[in-house]
C-alpha cells in the first residue's frame, strides 16, 4: 500500500510502500518512553520503499536491551518520531503510524513485547467515551 506521511509541523514529509500484514503494536518499555504513551503502532517498509520528500531528519541512536544499535529518526523542529531502523540504516524502517496520512486504514495484526504491556489496556473498551473535549 502506498502511503504519505508528515511530522506535526509539516517540515518532514515522506512517501512509502507498506506491507499491510506487517503492522504491529509494540508494548516495549523503549517505545513507551520514546512515544510518551503506553505503546507505539509501527508499520514496516523496506529501506528502498521509503522516500523523504521534504525536510531533514534528526537521528538519535539508542542501544536496545539486546545490545543492538537503533536509529530513531524524528523532526528536529516539532519532535514527531518518523521511523526507527538499525544502525547503520536498513534494510527495514519501522514507520510511526501516527505520522501516516492513511493511518485509519492501517490495522495492527499483533501486539509485540506483551510482557511490558500496561495492565489497563485491556480495560479501554469498557471506558466511557466523549466525542470531543469535555
Amino acid at each position: 500500500m502506498k502511503v504519505e506521511g508528515a511530522c506535526f509541523c509539516g517540515q518532514i514529509t515522506y512517501e512509502a510502500e507498506l506491507d499491510t500484514d506487517r503492522i504491529v503494536i509494540c508494548n516495549c518499555t523503549d517505545c513507551q518512553s520514546l512515544s510518551g504513551s503506553a505503546f507505539r503502532t509501527v508499520a514496516f517498509t523496506k529501506e528502498d520503499a521509503f522516500t523523504l520528500t521534504s525536510g531533514e531528519l534528526k537521528v538519535y541512536v539508542k542501544i536496545a536491551d539486546s545490545g543492538n544499535r537503533r536509529q530513531q529518526s524524528f523532526c528536529g523542529t516539532c519532535g514527531s518520531p518518523i521511523y526507527a531502523t538499525s544502525d547503520p540504516a536498513g534494510p527495514f524502517y519501522g514507520l510511526r503510524v501516527g505520522t501516516i496520512k492513511q493511518r485509519d486504514e492501517l490495522v495492527p495484526k499483533v501486539h509485540i513485547f506483551n510482557r511490558s504491556k500496561q495492565h489497563w489496556l485491556d480495560r479501554i473498551p469498557a471506558l466511557p467515551t466523549i466525542e470531543g473535549m469535555p
